[in-house]
């Protein structure tokens, strides 16, 4: 609330007050904007980005799991066709890729788990 200014010397101390306070706001207006300019690059928003999907766990474990689904997917359909040309037999590879990659991707988690206690299993010395 303002105070009634009576003379000279109050006034220009309420200016002088006003002043500061205005630079010290235009300061503070100034180092936001650079923040902000700063934060919308895209390189800081790629950054950003990333530094995200590499923090979760959840979205990690999902793209390991589409990954090993899809490398397994395809090994199952190139064992399967071979060099084959027969049509028949390259429909079938295709429906046994997705089918194989649709489980995999699934059950990454479970796989994932089997596939470690059996390596614990094989390679563990046993005293």
């Amino acid at each position: 609330m303002m105070q009634h200014i009576t003379s000279v010397a109050e006034l220009r101390n309420a200016i002088q007050t006003a002043e500061i306070e205005q630079a010290h706001h235009c300061k503070m207006l100034k180092d936001q904007f650079f923040l902000t300019y700063e934060s919308l690059k895209p390189v800081s928003l790629i950054t950003s980005t990333l530094a995200s999907i590499s923090k979760s766990p959840f979205l990690i474990d999902n793209i390991m799991g589409t990954v090993m689904g899809l490398a397994t997917g395809y090994l199952s359909r190139t064992l399967f066709i071979g060099s084959s040309v027969n049509r028949i037999r390259r429909l079938i590879g295709t429906i046994l890729q997705f089918g194989i990659t649709n489980v995999i991707a699934q059950n990454s988690d479970t796989i994932t788990s089997f596939g470690k206690s059996l390596f614990r299993n094989i390679f563990h010395k046993k005293v």
